[in-house]
């Protein structure tokens, strides 16, 4: 097979930042974009090209109306926008009557989904002694959800973990942070902290090339830790 039959073709859902990133990187990942849904064009789906998968980084409200109709399309879809997950149910039960593949996860980068792993270990270490938890997260002045949908996953990870005590959470948002997590544990002696910090947008944007390369072909509801064999 040659390299250019081995490509596939790629649908952003989104042209923002990270859409546009996705864009920039396809290649190295052997991907042809298709074409874009932007906002102008996102109520006509039957305008919207054909593609092998779709990546959406679009915003909350669109998730629920986009996802099943590019299932209905036999479309497997990455989703990396967060903040819909109230409409979790309905998403997913479009998903399984098309019989269609959907990897969702708050962030796509490779290290953030490790640190997730770490930080449930964490919390099995800490489940039966005397410390207390926080989360602080902080991001860009443009994002619109707080806490961010990682800071939320970090808190599940941790209760998952088997840590008891309450767990505060605490959002900050200036300037042009890429993304910034700190999980940590309080007692009368000591603190320890556990730190992930994006340097940039690259890792998101590569880890869902990463998902959007193995979910083709595939059918169900997934998550990042499928995507990486956790």
């Amino acid at each position: 097979m040659t390299a250019d039959a081995a490509r596939r073709t790629l649908l952003l859902v989104g042209h923002g930042r990270m859409g546009r990133l996705v864009e920039s990187l396809a290649g190295e990942y052997g991907f042809d974009v298709a074409g874009v849904v932007r906002r102008q064009n996102s109520a006509d789906d039957a305008g919207w090209p054909s593609a092998d998968v779709a990546v959406d980084f679009s915003v909350a409200d669109a998730v629920p109306a986009n996802v099943p109709r590019l299932s209905a399309r036999g479309m497997p879809v990455i989703v990396g926008t967060t903040g819909w997950q109230g409409h979790e149910r309905t998403v997913r039960d479009a998903v399984a009557t098309h019989g269609s593949a959907v990897v969702v996860a708050p962030n796509f980068s490779i290290g953030v989904n490790i640190f997730l792993e770490i930080v449930g270990k964490a919390g099995a270490l800490f489940a039966d002694q005397q410390y207390g938890g926080w989360i602080h997260e902080l991001h860009h002045a443009a994002k619109r959800d707080a806490p961010s949908g990682t800071a939320i996953a970090l808190k599940t990870a941790l209760e998952r973990g088997g840590f008891r005590g309450p767990v505060d959470v605490a959002s900050t948002r200036a300037g042009s942070i890429p993304g910034t997590h700190t999980v940590g544990f309080d007692s009368l002696a000591d603190t320890i902290t556990l730190t992930h910090v994006a340097r940039d947008r690259t890792g998101f944007a590569r880890g869902a090339l990463e998902a959007a390369r193995w979910v083709i072909g595939k059918r169900g509801w997934f998550s990042m830790r499928d995507v990486l064999g956790g």
